[in-house]
């Protein structure tokens, strides 16, 4: 059986402040020819469709739209919700959706309830795991204590208790959305730890054919039947090098596991660039990255004047700005109250704005400013204890 492996489309997310309607649009467009043009069997979507709980209408109506697409391609998907997601309102009317063969799987008492298809080689169970807060689906799982790790291993038991009673040779496959021990993390996913603990082990998926993961957005292989997909575009500059694809899968007779990766669109690369003002204005090398998504680093001395506006005329798309000016070496041992000790509360202001700027003090004006300022918070201390 081939699969098309996909999660983390995020419908409705922007990057810094920028639509990614269009560039999901085309990811749609691709995910529905490479179905066509794969012979793809069944499409699986782990998780976190939309980027929040309400989504915004044009999200829906792209979700919509990609459901019929893949239902007039007569390809099976089956889907379910991410820590992101509503899992009441993704699953609204999957029973009747069901029927055009689109299986939601959004409710944790379902963990144990597969979506059986079939091939030349017999049946292929699709157990779908929605995300699991520990805190809210304890009750369910009999785990009145733990965290994922707790609850993600007691849907498990209830996905083997069941593949144990079909028949012998049935395959299996798990979609689930979690944290799972040796998957690199970016800086787009939104945290999910409890009690300090989100990471899951590989080995809960232990007695599945595959295990179809969502959450991190970078695509990896835990381990040769454990993979993350990633997400189809990027979200945050930390997935600049992450290359976006979807995992195609084939499952063999005996459960064996072959696995491509499918390249996906790229709406406009991102790019990170470090350095002097002057020297990113002008360094030919970084001519590449002028159509490109820029978060450029500044690392002046102090902060240049219109830094965005100048940057702009060069990088047309630059979109994030960091200050990280250049400083000179400070001694790591000395205490905060050793740089202190004797010093009035008008340098330690003057140092603190010269700190601020790596190395450049206040004018003159400034100076009067933070004199005045210093002036009124020790008039306004006297004038308190005077009345107490």
């Amino acid at each position: 059986m081939r699969m098309l492996h996909t999660s983390d489309w995020h419908l409705g997310r922007s990057f810094h402040r920028m639509s990614l309607l269009q560039g999901q649009r085309e990811f749609i467009d691709h995910l529905v020819a490479t179905v066509r043009a794969r012979e793809v069997d069944v499409v699986l979507v782990a998780g976190d469709v939309y980027d929040r709980a309400v989504p915004p209408l044009a999200a829906v109506e792209l979700f919509d739209t990609a459901l019929h697409r893949l239902a007039e391609a007569g390809v099976p998907t089956v889907m379910i919700s991410g820590n992101h997601d509503s899992p009441r309102r993704l699953g609204v009317g999957a029973g009747l959706i069901e029927r055009a063969g689109i299986h939601l799987r959004t409710a944790p008492a379902e963990c144990g309830t597969p979506v059986v298809l079939a091939d030349e080689h017999g049946d292929v169970a699709f157990y779908g795991l929605p995300y699991l807060e520990p805190s809210l689906v304890r009750a369910e799982f009999g785990t009145p204590r733990g965290g994922h790790q707790a609850v993600l291993a007691a849907a498990m038991e209830r996905v083997r208790a069941d593949l144990a009673g079909r028949p012998a040779g049935t395959r299996s496959v798990v979609l689930a959305h979690a944290f799972v021990t040796g998957g690199a993390s970016s800086d787009s996913e939104r945290d999910i730890s409890v009690g300090g603990v989100a990471s899951v082990s590989p080995e809960v998926f232990d007695g599945v054919d595959y295990a179809a993961l969502g959450h991190l957005h970078g695509c990896q292989t835990v381990t040769e039947r454990v993979r993350y997909s990633g997400s189809p575009l990027a979200y945050s500059f930390s997935e600049a090098a992450h290359r976006k694809t979807m995992w195609l899968v084939d499952l063999g007779a005996g459960g064996e596991v072959t696995a491509e990766r499918i390249d996906c669109p790229v709406p406009r690369p991102l790019a990170r660039i470090r350095g002097r003002l002057d020297e990113l204005l002008q360094d030919p090398r970084l001519e590449r990255h002028e159509e490109a998504w820029v978060e450029a680093t500044l690392t002046d001395p102090h902060r240049p004047d219109e830094p965005m506006a100048r940057l702009a005329r060069r990088f047309p798309h630059v979109v994030s700005l960091v200050l990280e000016p250049e400083r000179p070496p400070e001694d790591p041992l000395a205490s905060y109250a050793q740089r202190l000790r004797g010093r009035s509360d008008h340098e330690i202001a003057e140092d603190f704005v010269a700190h601020v700027r790596g190395g450049r003090g206040p004018d003159a004006s400034e100076r009067t400013v933070l004199t005045g300022a210093v002036d009124s918070v020790r008039l306004a201390e006297t004038a308190a204890e005077e009345t107490r």
